[in-house]
């Protein structure tokens, strides 16, 4: 099996119907049975055509057929739990968010509308800071793609009170970074309880490789994935979560721009992580997260200076595990199945009160959010390499709320809490519109009944 991007282009009409079905259509048509899409981004959407950037498994036929899944399976909500106030916070790998594109640095907006929310679901490029990591006790660590298919509709989160944790170790030609790695588990372990059943060392290792797209976005490759897939299949009763160590392989040359660049160069690495575990969790429905591993003696050793805060984390870190290990430590459990996911405790689209992104970010959580019904809150200060104009889709009045910055999303989000129309706490209010009916009385369909009835 092959894990690769590539990217494709069909026109979408706002008139025609639901975008999620054309978007379906459109990515059906450009991809071969033997193919099955694990990650997908609209990069740009002009003159009523969309550019996807799509994650494609290939060879995925040898895959038991208990192993195969679609992302692109979509479940409509019948109803919105009002009990509790549950957000979702994104913020896409590899998209140059100018907030989260780095490790960790979107912790303080989680943190912040955590305390707004009764739930915050969010994903580890929001949190992981390396070796580094902040969860607020009402936050579930979520993989990205668990999140886009809880938005489908098509799975439920339950969370759970610790998970058995399988760490897989790439094997390297300098068994410094292999011993670095178990010590970070045997940390984990000894310091906050971890439950590693085993430490997986794989041989030959994975090779994964870093890649920019034409957009600008980070994506890449990995080879060897058929090994991962088997040794997971093989182990399968024995872990909840996977975390993952492997070598991500870019030019050394990155390693220095990258902290040269004062935060202006994307990330190298996350684009092709979020690939590997969209795969994972997809494949075998459980949390996973990926740390990469440093190529060498001379890139671990190497001076970075003093760097852009937002690079910080990664600046003195070594391993970068402690924030997967402690983040998949509780990750929520990936329920599938219609009587598993109306269980008491599971929550599912229908818990979902809003979805919180920066502006421009098109993808199956933005559309499939549109398709349920569930307000979304898109941030304009977070900038991305995204060219996507959100204010085009056919949201329903008062779903979409484009606002400046998380401050601003953070208080849109307490007035939806509070069941009150955000725009009400501003100046100037704006007239209700009128409008009068002209609609002649034979027009009403005869099911209506008018005036009292033989039953009354």
């Amino acid at each position: 099996m092959y894990l690769h991007e590539t990217e494709t282009e069909f026109p979408v009409d706002a008139g025609r119907g639901s975008i999620l079905e054309q978007v379906s259509s459109g990515l059906g048509r450009h991809i071969s049975d033997d193919e099955m899409p694990v990650r997908i981004v609209v990069a740009e959407s002009t003159g009523g055509r969309y550019k996807c950037e799509v994650a494609l498994l290939r060879n995925h036929r040898d895959l038991a057929p208990s192993l195969r899944a679609s992302v692109l399976r979509f479940r409509k909500r019948l109803i919105e739990n009002s009990q509790a106030f549950n957000a979702v916070l994104l913020v896409p790998t590899g998209v140059g968010a100018e907030i989260g594109g780095h490790a960790g640095d979107a912790t303080p907006v989680a943190t912040l509308l955590a305390s707004i929310c009764d739930t915050l679901i969010t994903h580890p490029n929001v949190l992981n800071g390396s070796d580094l990591i902040d969860i607020s006790p009402n936050t579930l660590y979520v993989e990205g793609s668990a999140i886009s298919r809880l938005l489908m509709g098509s799975i439920g989160l339950q969370p759970v009170r610790s998970n058995r944790v399988l760490v897989v170790v790439d094997a390297h030609q300098d068994e410094f970074f292999v011993d670095a790695a178990i010590n970070a588990v045997h940390a984990a372990r000894s310091s906050y309880g971890l439950i590693c059943p085993m430490i997986l060392r794989l041989e030959p290792p994975l090779d994964m490789r870093s890649q920019y797209m034409d957009s600008g976005r980070v994506g890449g490759t990995v080879e060897g994935i058929d090994r991962l897939v088997a040794n997971l299949n093989d182990h399968r009763r024995s872990y909840d979560a996977v975390a993952i160590s492997s070598v991500i392989a870019v030019p050394l040359s990155y390693h220095i721009d990258y902290f040269e660049s004062d935060g202006n160069m994307l990330n190298p690495w996350g684009g092709v992580e979020a690939m590997l575990t969209h795969t994972i969790s997809t494949l075998f429905d459980v949390p996973s997260a990926h740390s990469p591993m440093l190529e060498n003696q001379e890139i671990a050793n190497m001076e970075t200076g003093v760097v852009d805060p937002r690079m910080a984390a990664e600046a003195i870190s070594l391993t970068f595990m402690q924030s997967v290990l402690k983040g998949l430590q509780r990750s929520p459990k990936i329920v599938t199945g219609p009587e598993a996911m109306a269980h008491h405790g599971v929550l599912t689209a229908s818990d979902v009160s809003c979805l919180v992104i920066p502006d421009g970010c098109l993808g199956l959580p933005t559309l499939a959010a549109l398709e349920q019904g569930i307000p979304v809150i898109a941030v304009r200060e977070n900038r991305t390499v995204m060219k996507n104009d959100l204010t085009l889709l056919p949201w329903a009045p008062g779903q979409f709320h484009p606002v400046a910055n998380y401050w601003e999303a953070a208080g849109v989000m307490a007035a939806l809490k509070a069941g009150i129309d955000p725009k009400a706490v501003r100046r100037p209010i704006t007239q209700t519109t009128v409008r009068t009916s002209t609609a002649p009385v034979s027009s009403i369909p005869e099911s209506v009944a008018i005036g009292p009835t033989a039953d009354d």
